[in-house]
């Protein structure tokens, strides 16, 4: 099934869709590489604070084989599981190379993902799992566990990965949607279940009925939750199908791994609409048109000029 996170603009190196780093390398990079490689882990040669972007020397003798996490500050917050939503500022460096290929620090927009959700390499999903908010952590992540054979970008072939990871915050993320059930009443428009078991509802399209022209925004079940901000990442389970023959295009459901949505990076227009202003902890039906969805281009299993119409439990936000 083709992920909605693959409509997000410039998607982050670590995300399986991604594209290129915007990274501008560290000021002192040329100055560290003759720094000492202790433990299987490069030396960071500047900015070794928590916060701090860090620099870090180029790996010295035969790279370890297999996954090696340390400690660099250990913070006092909640300990990670998977399925817990967590942000993280990061710096990520091949091990041969003195010279970073992404971080999140010059871009001042921490990363968002769900642990163990297979959102990031396994390196991290692995690497991560069971250490503390407000931990800086070092990661050295064998091929097998990174991009492997085929490589990323200007990550080459079998390249092993040196990451610097700051973890940010953690909250778990609820089963499902809760909330008082809002009449669905209008018999022009899908029906969705109301189930709280956190299984998938069912969308139920009307037959021989013209889909709406304008983005239709509805409450299926309405929480007393925070209301989304253009500024939020949301992180969501949806279903979305198509409204002409109500085949599913999509469904975080079926992969049993949530969806982390940055807003203000979102470029689906009706998806982003529609949940701005509703309530963290609500089911919202979303009907989008046209031209707030893909347009008159098609997209792999979705037709040109297709009414998209979606099914998203908004479970919490980072």
């Amino acid at each position: 099934m083709r992920r909605i996170a693959g409509l997000l603009v410039v998607p982050l190196l670590l995300v399986s869709a991604a594209c290129g780093s915007d990274d501008k390398g560290s000021d002192s990079a040329s100055t560290s590489a003759t720094a000492p490689t202790k433990g299987g882990f490069p030396a960071i040669t500047a900015g070794a604070k928590f916060g701090e972007k860090p620099t870090l020397a180029k790996g010295t003798g035969t790279p370890p084989k297999e996954l090696k996490t340390k400690v660099i500050s250990e913070g006092d917050g909640a300990t990670l599981k998977n399925g817990d939503a967590i942000q993280v500022n990061y710096l990520g460096q091949a091990w041969d190379s003195d010279k970073p290929f992404d971080n999140s620090f010059d871009r001042k927009q921490p990363f968002d993902l769900t642990l163990g959700a297979g959102m990031v390499i396994q390196g991290w999903d692995k690497g991560l799992a069971g250490q503390k908010v407000g931990s800086r952590v070092q990661l050295v992540i064998p091929p097998d566990l990174g991009y492997g054979a085929q490589g990323q970008g200007d990550i080459k072939p079998n390249a092993t990965l040196v990451f610097v990871v700051d973890i940010l915050k953690a909250k778990q993320i609820p089963a499902s949607a809760k909330g008082t059930a809002v009449a669905q009443d209008d018999a022009d428009l899908p029906k969705v279940g109301t189930n709280t078991d956190g299984k998938a509802p069912t969308v139920t399209i009307p037959s021989k009925v013209a889909p709406p022209k304008k983005l239709v925004s509805n409450y299926v079940l309405e929480s007393k939750g925070e209301v989304v901000k253009e500024t939020d990442t949301v992180v969501v389970n949806y279903v979305a199908k198509l409204w002409k023959d109500g085949k599913v295009f999509d469904d975080t459901y079926a992969t049993g791994k949530t969806a982390s949505f940055p807003l203000a990076q979102v470029t689906l227009k009706g998806l982003k609409n529609g949940l701005i202003g509703k309530k963290i902890g609500s089911r919202v039906l979303l009907v989008v048109p046209p031209d707030q969805g893909l347009g008159d281009k098609a997209q792999q299993s979705v037709p040109a000029n297709s009414t998209l119409v979606f099914a998203v439990d908004i479970l919490t936000k980072m």
